[in-house]
C-alpha cells in the first residue's frame, strides 16, 4: 500500500510543480513561437502518457496485491490489446513528430528578402560580418586568417572589400526584419543559440550552416555555445543587441569595412620611437619594465596585444576600475596617443625592443606550476609564446611581479569585469582555478622557467 501511495503522490506532485514552477521558457523574442507550441505538444502527449502509465501501476499493485486466497491468470496474449497499445503509440507519436516536422521546414526555408548576415566562432569568441552596400557577402577561406585577416577575407574578391567586420562580441540587428545567419566556425565545433530567439545551430569546421529569425522584441539577448568546445566552453558569451531601424543604422555607420582595415597602413617603427618617449621614462628604453615604477615589461609583446590593451585603456575598458590605481595611471598616459596610427606605430617600435628577461622573484614549486600551466597553455602556447588565434598574449619573459598582480586583479574583478572585455572576462574565470597565494607562486615559478 505504501508503494501505491508513493506512486501516486509522485504523479500529483509532478503535475503541480509543472504548473506551478518558476523555472519555464524565457519569453519569446522572435518569430518562432511554433516551437515553443511543439514543444507544449511533446509535453502534453508524454506528460499525460506519464500520468497513465503511473496510476495505472498504482492501480494494478493495488488490485493485483497478495492475497493466500487468489490464484494467479496465466494469459501470455493478448491481441486485442496489443493493437490498440500500437495504434494508439503510433498515433502519439506521430501528433509529436508532425509539428516538428512542420517547423522544421520552415526553419530551413529562408524567406525572400531576407537580410543576411555571418556569425564566426571560435575559440572562445564570436564575431560578426555584414554585407556592404553590393548586399553581397564576400569570399572567405581559412588559409586566409591571420592577424592582420581575422575573418579569412579573400584578398581577389572585390565583393569582399565593402563587407562590415565586427570583431566584437556584440552584434546589433534590426526589429521586425527577418535575417539568415550563416554559420562559419574557424576552429572546432561550436553551436549557436539564443534562448529568446528559439534559434540553434552547430558551427561545423569547413562547412557553413544557417538560421534564419525576425527578430520582434527590442532588447539585449544573450548568445551561448551550446556545443563544448575546449577548456573555455562555459565563457563563450556573446550579445545579440535588436535595435529599432534608426538605431541599428546608425550602429552599423560606425564600423569599419574590409576596405578600411585593408587600407590602414602599418605601423611605422620610427615614428613610434618618437611617440615612445614618454612610454620609455617608466617602462624604460629597451621596454625591459620597471617595478619601482609599477611599469611592466614591454619587450616580447605581440603587436596585436600591445594595440588592443591601448585602446581599451583609452575607451575606459581597462584603467577605469576603482581598485586599479596603476590602470588608472596609465589611462591618460595612452590618451595621448592622438589615433588610430599613432597607437600602430609605437606598437611596431615596441615588439622591436629587445632586453634581457625580467629578474625572478617567485618562490614556488616547478613542477606544481607546470601541473597548473596545462590549463593556461591551452591558450597561451606550451612554451607560454602567445597565440594570436586565441587573442593569448606572450607570458615567457613577463615580469612576475606584474603577472602575480594581474592575476590578483583578475581574481577580485579589478580587470575583466567591464562588459566590453570580453578576453579579460575569461581571464577573471581561468585566474579563479587557482586556489591561493602558493598555486600562484608555483604557476610563476614555471614560468620563471621557460
Amino acid at each position: 500500500m505504501a508503494l501505491v501511495i508513493v506512486l501516486v503522490l509522485l504523479v500529483v506532485g509532478s503535475v503541480v510543480f509543472h504548473f506551478v514552477s518558476p523555472w519555464w521558457f524565457t519569453p519569446v523574442a522572435s518569430n518562432w513561437s511554433s516551437i515553443d507550441d511543439t514543444i507544449a505538444i511533446t509535453f502534453y502527449i508524454t506528460g499525460f502518457v506519464f500520468v497513465a502509465v503511473n496510476l495505472f501501476l498504482a492501480y494494478t499493485i493495488y488490485r493485483f496485491r497478495y492475497n493466500p486466497n487468489r490464484r494467479a491468470r496465466y494469459e501470455p496474449e493478448n491481441k486485442k490489446l496489443e493493437i490498440w497499445l500500437t495504434a494508439i503509440t503510433a498515433v502519439g507519436v506521430a501528433v509529436m513528430l508532425a509539428p516538428g516536422l512542420v517547423v522544421w521546414a520552415d526553419f530551413v526555408t529562408v524567406p525572400e528578402g531576407a537580410d543576411e548576415i555571418e556569425v564566426v566562432g571560435e575559440q572562445w569568441q564570436w564575431s560578426y560580418r555584414f554585407p556592404g552596400e553590393d548586399g553581397v557577402l564576400g569570399k572567405v577561406d581559412a588559409r586566409y586568417i591571420g592577424p592582420d585577416n581575422l575573418f579569412g577575407m579573400s584578398p581577389n574578391d572585390e565583393a569582399g572589400l565593402d563587407d562590415i567586420l565586427i570583431n566584437s562580441n556584440e552584434l546589433h540587428l534590426p526589429i521586425d526584419r527577418p535575417v539568415k545567419v550563416n554559420l562559419r566556425s574557424k576552429d572546432v565545433l561550436h553551436d549557436f543559440a539564443v534562448s529568446e530567439f528559439r534559434v540553434k545551430m552547430d558551427l561545423v569546421p569547413g562547412l557553413v550552416s544557417y538560421l534564419w529569425f525576425t527578430p520582434t522584441r527590442t532588447g539585449k539577448f544573450d548568445i551561448l555555445c551550446m556545443e563544448l568546445c575546449g577548456i573555455a566552453h562555459y565563457a563563450m558569451r556573446g550579445y545579440v543587441v535588436v535595435d529599432e531601424q534608426a538605431d541599428f543604422d546608425d550602429w552599423l555607420g560606425q564600423q569599419k569595412t574590409w576596405a578600411d582595415i585593408k587600407g590602414m597602413a602599418p605601423g611605422d617603427a620610427v615614428a613610434g620611437k618618437n611617440q615612445y618617449t614618454i612610454c620609455a621614462s617608466c617602462h624604460g628604453q629597451n621596454g625591459e619594465g620597471n617595478e619601482t615604477m609599477n611599469a611592466p615589461r614591454l619587450a616580447g609583446l605581440q603587436t596585436w596585444y600591445v594595440e588592443r590593451q591601448l585602446k581599451y585603456y583609452q575607451q575606459g575598458i581597462r584603467g577605469a576600475n576603482a581598485g586599479d590605481s596603476f590602470g588608472q595611471q596609465m589611462a591618460p598616459m595612452a590618451g595621448m596617443l592622438a589615433d588610430e596610427t599613432a597607437i600602430r606605430d609605437v606598437a611596431a617600435y615596441i615588439v622591436g625592443l629587445k632586453a634581457t628577461p625580467s629578474k625572478a622573484s617567485a618562490n614556488g614549486d616547478i613542477k606544481r606550476g607546470a601541473h597548473s600551466y596545462v590549463t593556461c597553455g591551452a591558450c597561451h602556447g606550451a612554451e607560454a609564446q602567445g597565440n594570436y588565434a586565441l587573442s593569448a598574449p606572450r607570458l615567457a619573459g613577463q615580469s612576475d611581479w606584474y603577472l602575480r598582480r594581474q592575476l590578483e586583479n583578475f581574481q577580485l574583478g579589478i580587470r575583466g569585469a567591464h562588459k566590453s572585455d570580453s578576453y579579460g572576462h575569461q581571464m577573471v574565470l581561468m585566474a579563479k582555478t587557482l586556489q591561493d597565494e602558493q598555486a600562484v607562486d608555483d604557476l610563476l615559478a614555471y614560468l620563471n622557467s621557460i
